[in-house]
This record gives structure tokens, sequence and C-alpha cells, in this order.
């Protein structure tokens, strides 16, 4: 609960951005879902007491809005309106969500025969999948094209080559979009901006590779080539990297249509949005997103003399990553002195880089707020670290909680819908733990949690 206090009401060894909370039990309504709220300090989503979620199912737990998500799915859907709007099924996916998914009018991008799988069986129409991936196999292309999977995604020559023999052996036509890299450096950290050159992603513009795949794809009879997709990167907040690969994405597009006599009717601008973990995050709202990526692919396509393709964005995590927060048991609390004088509270849980790798991974901040009682103590400084054998198992590395925190209290971490579940790993043997979709005072557990019998049932020695 990175929360709004004067400047400089405390400074000590806070990141610059972090402000000691004038009322420490108060929610930041933009970290949470739409449905959070705290009644007399404890932590309610979907009108149910989390303290009670967590009761019949244990923590940690993640916890969905399902209110949440289809709020936020349909605000992408309207505002951009014309578009269509993919759902990033890496950031989590199940049976229960993709469903919402198509309910809301969604398409649903997979990137693995697994992600494919769980689509397929939750009744997704397969012609609204995109398929990504750097090295999709053989196996994995076939049962694509034989789903009748709506778009591939091609990352390289060799795919290339793979899947129009693939779709030649079946006899179809696959519609086919060339991964390409506009030599953007998105705002964000280096391990997920994917359009600059020194990359594993797509097919480089400017060395020319990009006009290469498109004349392969061309070429061969059993492919369809619809467009070229772009994607830049995620937590990205403004525009600006939009702009310039766009113009260079769309000069391609150009290229294309006139050099090789193919116009192709549509466009991926990819979109990886941002979404506010802490209170140093201000993401743009999708119809504001919308208007100024339009505004900026129709004055490129004004500027080329073309008319503009018809277009498709991902937001990635900005759908789901708001919608979920993981709940957690304090097991232990310990002050350790600092240099200077000052000191820092240390909160051990009962999960931590098992469930959810960011922090690890990508050096990623949150925050965080006592979610089973209200309290009148004094804020502290406390760092939320998990209970695994390492010293980067962070959770939260800077927060302001109540001085009296301790063994038995619930923190709540709010932003983990992306990437938390569907990275989450069995490290130290842990039990991955559950998701329960809460709605309008009901609640239903949609991911169980492992159990001992599924951590056994591969190990056949």
């Amino acid at each position: 609960m990175a929360s709004h206090a004067s400047p400089g009401s405390f400074t000590g060894t806070s990141p610059v951005w972090l402000r000691e909370p004038e009322d420490v039990n108060a929610l930041v309504p933009v970290l949470w879902s739409r449905t959070a709220e705290k009644v007399d300090g404890v932590l309610r989503i979907g009108g149910l007491s989390v303290a009670d979620l967590v009761a019949n199912v244990n923590t940690p737990a993640y916890v969905l809005d399902e209110d949440d998500f289809r709020s936020r799915a349909r605000a992408f859907r309207d505002g951009f309106e014309g578009y269509d709007v993919y759902y990033a099924g890496k950031a989590f996916l199940s049976t229960a969500v993709a469903r919402w998914v198509a309910e809301e009018g969604l398409c649903l991008d997979v990137c693995s025969d697994g992600e494919l799988t769980v689509a397929l069986r939750a009744g997704v129409d397969p012609a609204r999948i995109g398929y990504h991936g750097n090295n999709k196999s053989a196996m994995e292309l076939r049962r694509a094209v034989h789903a009748g999977v709506g778009r591939i995604i091609v990352d390289s020559y060799a795919e290339i080559e793979r899947l129009a023999d693939v779709a030649a052996q079946l006899g179809v036509v696959q519609p086919v979009m060339v991964r390409v890299t506009a030599g953007v450096e998105a705002h964000t950290h280096e391990f997920i901006a994917t359009a600059h050159e020194d990359q594993k992603f797509g097919f480089s513009i400017s060395a020319g590779a990009g006009f290469e795949a498109a004349r392969r794809v061309v070429g061969a009879s059993s492919l369809e080539l619809r467009g070229l997709h772009s994607h830049i990167g995620s937590q990205i907040f403004d525009t600006s990297g939009w702009e310039v690969a766009a113009r260079r994405v769309l000069g391609l597009h150009a290229k294309v249509a006139a050099e090789l006599g193919h116009p192709m009717p549509e466009l991926d601008l990819g979109g990886g949005f941002g979404i506010a973990y802490t209170t140093q995050d201000d993401p743009a709202t999708p119809a504001d997103l919308a208007a100024q990526i339009t505004r900026i692919v129709a004055g490129e396509c004004a500027a080329l003399g073309i008319d503009v393709p018809h277009l498709s964005i991902e937001p990635g995590r900005a759908i789901v990553g708001p919608a979920m927060c993981t709940v957690y048991t304090v097991g232990t609390v310990k002050e350790v002195s600092l240099d200077g004088g000052a000191a820092r509270t240390y909160v051990s849980v009962d999960g931590g880089m098992s469930d959810n790798i960011r922090p690890a991974l990508y050096d990623a901040d949150y925050s965080c707020t006592l979610a089973s009682r209200s309290s009148a103590a004094t804020p502290v400084l406390a760092r939320v670290v998990g209970k695994h054998c390492e010293s980067g198992d962070i959770v939260v590395k800077d927060e302001f909680l109540p001085g009296d925190i301790g063994p038995g209290d619930l923190i709540a971490v709010p932003g983990t819908g992306a990437y938390g579940r569907s990275m989450a790993s069995n490290y130290n043997h842990a039990l991955r733990p559950p998701v329960v979709a809460v709605k309008d005072g009901s609640a239903r557990v949609i991911v169980r949690r492992e159990t001992v019998d599924d951590l056994l049932a591969t190990d056949v020695g």
C-alpha cells in the first residue's frame, strides 16, 4: 500500500517515490481490483473477506476479482473499437479465464501447445486464437493448423519452411503474420523489451530480414501472409515507442505491397501496456491509448499514401494483472539495523519466489497491505520476504506496514495476476498455490492448490 503522504515525511532507506502513509490501513485504489475495499481493516474482494477466503484454501493463495477482470477486458474491447484485442494467455490462463475472454469478445494469444490445449478445452473459437513463439516444433504447428488457429506468427526462416510443409500436408492454407523487430528500445527492463535488434524474437526490419521473411511466406502456396506483427516490450506507459515502431513497420508494410505485389490487410502493433504496481506507476486508460495509437497509425499511413490496415493489439498484463492479489500469512518478523542508525523490519511470509518470481527475475517493485485487521501502530519501513533458501527471495522490497505486524497476520500483495501463477515453480518442492475467483459474494476455486501427490507423480525413482 505505497500510499499518499506529504513529501519528505520519511526518507531513511526507502526509495524516493515511497512516502510514509497518513493511514497505514488505507488502500490506494489504483493498485487494487475494482471491488477491493477495507472494512474494519479487513480486506474484502468481491464482497468477501480474504480472511474467510483463505480459511478454506490456506495461504498463499491468489484471489482473482472476476468483475475487475471482465471490466478491464470490456474497457479494451470498447476503447479499441474496430481492433482485434488479443488477451495474453502467458500472463495467466485457465479454462475459466479463457471462457471469460471469449465471452467478453476478445481474441486469445497463446505461445505453447499447453496454452492452446487450455483454450480449446474452454471452447474458444480457434479462428480467434493467435499462436506465438520463437521455436515452434513441427508437432506444435501441426496441432495448431489442424485445430484451425486463426493466425500463426512466424519467427524464423526455418519456421516458415516448417509451417509451409505442415499446412501443405494437411491440405490447408494457413494465415500467417511475420514478427518483425523495429529496433525500438522500450523504457522497461532489458529482459521484457522485445523490439531491439539483439534479442531472440522476430526478423530485423533494418537488416532486411523482415522483407525476406515476407517474400518467403508470399512464395509458399500453403501460407497466406495476413500482415506484420511488432511488439516493443512490456510494462510500457507512453506511446512514443509505438510512434517510431509504427513508422518502421508501416514502411515495410508498404514495401511488401509495392515490391511483392501483396497488400497485407492486417497489422499488429503488440501492446504490453503498463499497470500500477506502486504509486510510481501511472497507466493510461484503454480509451486514451487507443486514441493515441490510432492517430499514430493514421498519420503514418497518410504519409505513405496507403490505406489503414485492420489493426490488432495485445494489452498483455493490463487485463489480468490488476485483477488479482496474493494473500500470505506472516510467519516471523525481525528488525535489522542498517547504516546510519536506520533499521528495516523483515516480514517473512509463507510463499515467495515460487509464487512470484518477478522481483527476483526483473527487480520488480510491488506494494502490500495488512489484510486481516486494523492497526493503530506507527508505520515501519518493511521488506516482505519469502520462505525459500535464497537471499533474493523478496516479495515486496520496500513498504510501510504497521509496527505491530506479527505472526499470523495476513498480508495481501496487489497486481499479481500477470506472471505470478503462470511462472510459479516448485522450488524447494513448494506446492503451487490455488487461484480463487470471487464475484458478487461467492467464491470458487478455478485452479486448485497442488498436493504432495501432484509433486511426487512425476518422481518415478
